[in-house]
């Protein structure tokens, strides 16, 4: 079969199995909408908290990122998987336990405040939209390449299936249809990656490929191989290349971490389990999930750059014809996301890192876990796989990020402040024509995106990190933090990240491409905008403290209620003072 009916089958397939998943778990009530009616059990939780997780950047973009920027591309899976462990063990518990549907609710709660409440929506809302922004991107180029479909029609089939499966089935069906999309999910992803470590390096298993000898016996070390490739043509070495200074890479991976641990649609996962106890389990399963795919990553960006490398210069000082380019990349060029201009005319395809000659001029980093099974001649089945793949880890994603959005204003913003008497069935209703508004609305933002998929994903942790996190953080542990000192916090830890960003709005971009030189000059400690969010975090604890001081602590009752949900369940007898 040929490799665009084999995609039809592997895309539409999937989705068919979404859409028959969605049905069967329609929501009826809100309690289901929100919290899959709490009946989910850990190891099927654990699933959905994975494909949740694992977004078109971990799929699609963190491979590419870590392929281009090598070592410095590594601050994406320490701080995304630090982050997880974080909100594993410092707040999902303790959420749970308080047993509300979503993250504003409970900041209402602990602070008292209404005020409170709306700020965390606001935040909650920023950071979802610009994460829901990477997501479409994801989506739109997994479609325009492989359905060879215009990238705008692609993002709109998009929208559909999203529509479809997250409006009618609410966290019910997202839920189940997660577990599938986890599982499509990760077999895309190490099928591949097995057969291109086997062909690379003889070791069928990618983690260790990654650190073995080449496969033509020649007895260099894959790795050192790749070094020497990228540094003949001019780039920075691939083992040793960080983002920027020392400082920004630790900044960096510190904001992905409190970030993640910040994000309102992974925290929304752990209301969905009975108790406190699967709470627990299921955050220890996603992780075996997650590290599924995150220990693939590197050897899968390592190995898709040296094909590549390989394909343009077969041989040193050889040049591939342009004329006599492979088939993948004729396709590439179709979607636009790989130029080449013949700038000596020579014929010949020059890739090095000096921008006067390099000919390449673009190979957008997207493409390159999607492209990886065309340039290894991987049979059709499994590029059909990986279609099917990237799309299922940018739909989990987003459908769980609208989720966050839309509970977020029909139940926090409606019934917790605006409309406080709307019946069940009106607040079921109001928050799935909200959902279809945002939608419409990260659809718009997806096809006029700011920036680069996970440069704008990297953006919405800095966001989360910044307002979110510490409000949580503070609410748990610190048993006097008032309700104005929460809001101050909050408000100036966003509006300092917010402000730092667009003041350096021209460097939405990763750190490592061509224009750091001038740029980094008049950074905070070299510190690079998507990096800002750990300094934002540090404004909003610091504000917080000082207002909780010039205020007074809070209430003696809101202070009995964060003993209540600290202590687990079923100490009760041994903490009576």
């Amino acid at each position: 079969m040929d490799l665009k009916t084999l995609t039809y089958i592997a895309v539409f397939s999937s989705f068919g199995l979404y859409f028959a998943i969605a049905w069967w778990a329609r929501a009826s009530s809100t309690s289901e909408f929100y919290a899959a009616g709490g009946h989910v059990g850990p190891v099927a939780n654990g699933m959905a908290i994975g494909a949740d997780w694992m977004s078109a950047a971990s799929f699609i973009s963190m491979a590419g990122l870590i392929s281009f920027l090598g070592y410095g591309g590594s601050v994406f899976l320490m701080g995304w998987t630090g982050g997880y462990v974080l909100l594993a063990m410092l707040l999902a518990p303790y959420l749970r336990k308080h047993g509300k549907f979503t993250v504003p609710e409970f900041i209402g709660d602990r602070y008292y405040s209404k005020a409170a409440r709306i700020v965390a929506v606001a935040c909650l809302i920023i950071a979802s939209l610009t994460y829901i922004i990477g997501q479409m991107k994801g989506v739109g180029v997994a479609f325009s390449r492989f359905l060879e479909v215009d990238y705008g029609l692609g993002l709109g089939i998009g929208m559909g299936v999203v529509w479809v499966y997250a409006v009618m089935g609410g966290m019910k069906g997202i839920t189940y249809t997660q577990i599938a999309q986890y599982c499509v999910l990760i077999f895309a992803y190490t099928v591949p990656a097995v057969f291109i470590s086997l062909h690379l390096t003889g070791n069928p298993i990618p983690q260790l490929g990654l650190g073995s000898t080449m496969a033509d016996g020649s007895g260099v070390y894959l790795l050192d191989k790749l070094d020497l490739v990228v540094t003949d043509l001019g780039f920075k070495e691939y083992t040793t290349a960080k983002l920027g200074n020392g400082i920004n890479m630790f900044a960096y991976t510190l904001s992905l971490m409190i970030g993640t641990a910040g994000l309102p649609h992974v925290i929304m996962r752990f209301f969905t389990v009975p108790s406190v106890k699967a709470a627990r389990a299921s955050a220890g399963y996603a992780l075996v999930f997650i590290a599924l795919l995150y220990t693939v990553a590197p050897a899968v960006g390592a190995m898709a750059r040296m094909n590549l490398m390989n394909t343009i210069e077969p041989s040193p000082g050889q040049n591939l014809v342009y004329d006599e380019r492979p088939q993948w990349f004729k396709d590439w060029e179709k979607t636009g996301l790989l130029e080449f201009e013949d700038k000596n005319g020579d014929g010949k395809i020059q890739y090095t890192a000096d921008a006067e000659t390099n000919e390449m001029i673009k190979v957008d980093r997207d493409i390159m876990v999607l492209a990886n099974p065309a340039i290894a001649n991987l049979p059709n089945w499994v590029i059909a796989l990986v279609a099917a793949g990237g799309l299922a880890a940018a739909l989990s994603t987003a459908a769980g990020l609208l989720l966050a959005i839309s509970s977020s204003i029909s139940h926090d913003l409606m019934k917790g402040i605006l409309t406080p008497n709307i019946s069940e069935k009106n607040e079921l209703l109001s928050s799935r024509i909200v959902m279809t508004l945002a939608i419409l609305v990260s659809g718009y933002l997806g096809l006029n995106p700011p920036g680069f998929a996970a440069g704008t994903v990297a953006l919405a942790f800095g966001l989360a990190a910044s307002s979110i996190f510490p409000a949580l953080m503070m609410g748990i542990f610190s048993k006097k933090i008032s309700g104005h000192a929460a809001v101050a916090g909050m408000c100036s830890g966003i509006g300092v990240t917010m402000l730092y960003v667009f003041q350096h709005k021209g460097i939405m971009f990763i750190p490592g491409t061509a224009f750091l030189g001038d740029m980094e000059a008049n950074w905070f400690f070299g510190i690079s905008p998507n990096a800002f969010g750990v300094v934002g975090a540090i404004v909003n604890f610091t504000v917080a403290f000082i207002v909780s001081k010039i205020t007074g602590p809070a209430p003696k009752e809101i202070q009995q209620l964060v003993e209540n949900f600290r202590i687990p369940s079923g100490a009760g007898a041994a903490h009576h003072h």
